[in-house]
């Protein structure tokens, strides 16, 4: 009888072993434990890097005083700044607080379609709207930030779910920006005075929201921020991003980038963001982001903007460039005002972009880093797709040559300019390298008023 009943269970041991190996063999989804070396083995799903274009929304109470920076409530009574306070008691009564600002943040005439529909013409693949930002107001009726969010509070509205539906309405990827920390919650100031020994903040506010927005609104993309104060393992980031991978409604087409506790930036997590504005000088081994904003002061809406502080479309333009070429993604910020509208301005600088994408789009979205980046002067700025290499040139030659040292050309070579039909002229010799012969016409009718893409096929 006993060695009946271990016959039985070696049976089913090997039967366990087989359907174990053919689930396996039908591709069973992969599970992530929460530690960095399983999540940052995850591959990176591949709409990210085809995408290349987003814009980055930054909007919240902040948009009300809409002075300084989105930095504002932290100035004034975080550092004491003596501009801040003095704007404050210029303009507002005594015992004013940061909070009474919030019935003032009215959204009232925020439109999702006509925001959704600048972003297309933009020509962004995805949209990241900071959902909560580092004064703790969330744009969404989060069940743990009571009386201090956009439907107890302001607008009265699901500001997150209204531009989400609109959004993707148009086929866009919609990410959502959440700040881990709060500036002045006083279970994160508690939990700061104990040495982030305690996780009275993460376990009563973070988590609960970050589950909360994962389950609500299914984002394509998470943009976590503030965590730089305390370690992951006080954010309980590895546990959540196993979470996330494993068993989240987004499993498997989520992304997320590095900012997850101290240390992590550039090392830990989906793609890296590394630092604002961050640029590399070589091409980087790891997928990245360069984040940037049109007000270069500024990443919410500022009503002391100056023109100066603008970035020309140009400037955008060559930024973007630049970041494709090695390897990574551009997303360009832009604040709305506190009722809800985006400024001409911005509006003017996201419609140039996309009319500059609508010819050279070809040469970024979906596009890979060619074997060298750009030519040593730094004008000439190379992508690929495939055996197609493309050139950006940021500055059109006086004499209508285009030089090329990096391109080798075979006998079946092939050279055109997006926008223009005809093929280009070209010739090369052992000192100028490839030669280019552009078309010879008047600004006006060039296909785009800066940064023009040749067309190579037939080089190496």
């Amino acid at each position: 009888m006993k060695s009946r009943v271990m016959d039985v269970a070696l049976l089913l041991l090997l039967l366990l072993v087989a359907l174990g190996s053919a689930a396996s063999a039908f591709g069973a989804p992969r599970r992530y434990s929460p530690d960095w070396p399983s999540l940052d083995s995850r591959p990176l799903p591949g709409w990210f890097d085809q995408a290349k274009v987003g814009v980055f929304v930054h909007w919240g109470v902040f948009s009300v005083p809409a002075w300084g920076s989105e930095w504002f409530w932290w100035r004034w009574k975080g550092q004491g700044a003596a501009e801040y306070v003095r704007f404050m008691s210029d303009r507002y009564p005594p015992g004013f607080s940061y909070a009474d600002f919030g019935p003032q943040f009215t959204a009232r005439l925020f439109d999702p379609e006509a925001w959704a529909d600048l972003f297309q013409a933009s020509g962004a693949k995805y949209v990241v709207l900071t959902a909560k930002h580092h004064e703790g107001f969330t744009n969404w009726p989060s069940p743990v930030s009571w009386n201090w969010n956009s439907k107890d509070v302001g607008p009265h509205r699901d500001l997150v779910g209204e531009l989400g539906t609109a959004i993707r309405k148009r086929n866009i990827r919609y990410g959502l920006y959440h700040s881990l920390f709060e500036w002045f919650h006083p279970l994160y100031l508690l939990d700061k005075k104990n040495g982030f020994k305690t996780q009275h903040f993460v376990t009563a506010k973070t988590m609960p929201e970050l589950y909360d927005l994962v389950n609500r609104y299914k984002p394509d993309l998470i943009w976590s921020d503030g965590d730089w104060e305390s370690p992951d393992t006080y954010w309980n980031s590895t546990d959540f991003l196993s979470w996330l991978y494993n068993d989240s409604p987004v499993k498997d087409e989520v992304v997320v980038n590095d900012r997850w506790g101290v240390n992590c930036s550039c090392r830990h997590g989906g793609y890296y963001n590394c630092e604002d504005r961050f640029k590399p000088s070589s091409l980087p081994d790891h997928k990245w982001e360069m984040c940037s904003t049109i007000d270069k002061r500024s990443w919410g809406y500022r009503r002391n903007m100056m023109m100066s502080d603008v970035a020309d479309e140009a400037e955008i333009i060559s930024e973007l460039v630049q970041t494709v070429s090695l390897g990574g993604n551009y997303l360009l910020n832009i604040g709305p005002t506190k009722d809800g509208l985006i400024v001409p301005i911005f509006q003017e600088r996201l419609l140039a972009v996309g009319k500059w994408l609508s010819i050279s789009g070809e040469a970024v979205y979906a596009s890979t880093p060619w074997r060298v980046q750009s030519e040593k002067n730094a004008s000439v700025w190379y992508t690929s797709k495939g055996s197609v290499v493309y050139a950006i040139f940021l500055h059109w030659p006086e004499n209508g040559i285009l030089n090329l040292q990096s391109p080798k050309t075979t006998s079946s070579a092939q050279i055109t300019m997006l926008g223009i039909q005809k093929d280009l002229k070209w010739s090369t010799n052992p000192h100028d390298g490839l030669i280019i012969y552009l078309p010879q016409l008047p600004p006006s009718a060039l296909p785009v008023e800066f940064a023009w893409t040749v067309k190579m096929t037939g080089v190496e």
